[in-house]
């Protein structure tokens, strides 16, 4: 998981346990980064975080809300370098039509002030991105379209996991077997001892 704003950051490296990432995804707040849109950076980071990777299907889902106005790399390139490595990008604009609710501004105690901004975003690089790279561009104006987007993308995407899972056994027949022993040595005694027939 990579967020970006002005720069970019890896928030929680590749890994198939939910739990974590549902962690990591709840400690992003807004001002972590600089602000700004640096898709081309975020795009990049991503990409270096699989391009090791040995999986069939390697894909990133890269979702802004904004028009990249940042970043030392520019998104073509980013996804230039994505398409080296065979990653495809799934691609989602964020936001209603029109106005939205979004940060202006700091007040004095920390918090962030909001106002109605015009939404804008570049859908056309990243239809372009998602183009180039085998993927899709989704739009998603609330979340109940982003939970149907995210669902979309699953049932595209579907890579078999090998998980190693180690059993710890204990033998039971321990006690059994001492058992048996037992009783197999007090019936050699009782015949050759006690039970002696006299011809």
């Amino acid at each position: 998981m990579v967020i970006f704003s002005g720069e970019s950051f890896t928030q929680c490296p590749v890994t198939i346990d939910h739990a974590i990432v549902k962690s990591q995804l709840a400690q992003i707040k807004n001002g972590l980064l600089e602000d700004g849109t640096a898709i081309g950076m975020g795009l990049a980071t991503a990409t270096q975080r699989l391009k090791e990777s040995q999986a069939k299907s390697k894909v990133i889902i890269l979702m802004t809300d904004g028009v990249n106005n940042k970043g030392l790399i520019d998104p073509l390139t980013a996804c230039d370098i994505a398409m080296q490595y065979g990653v495809r990008v799934y691609t989602i604009g964020i936001g209603t039509n029109g106005k939205a609710m979004t940060p202006v501004g700091m007040a004095p105690n920390g918090e962030l002030v909001f106002d109605y901004q015009d939404v804008q975003i570049d859908e056309q690089l990243l239809k372009d991105i998602a183009k180039k790279t085998g993927g899709q561009y989704f739009r998603a104006t609330d979340t109940k379209r982003l939970r149907e987007i995210y669902s979309q993308i699953d049932q595209l995407e579907k890579t078999k996991i090998e998980v190693s899972a180690f059993e710890r056994k204990t033998e039971k027949f321990y006690a059994f077997a001492f058992l048996a022993a037992l009783l197999l040595l007090s019936e050699i005694i009782f015949r050759y001892l006690f039970l002696k027939s006299v011809p």
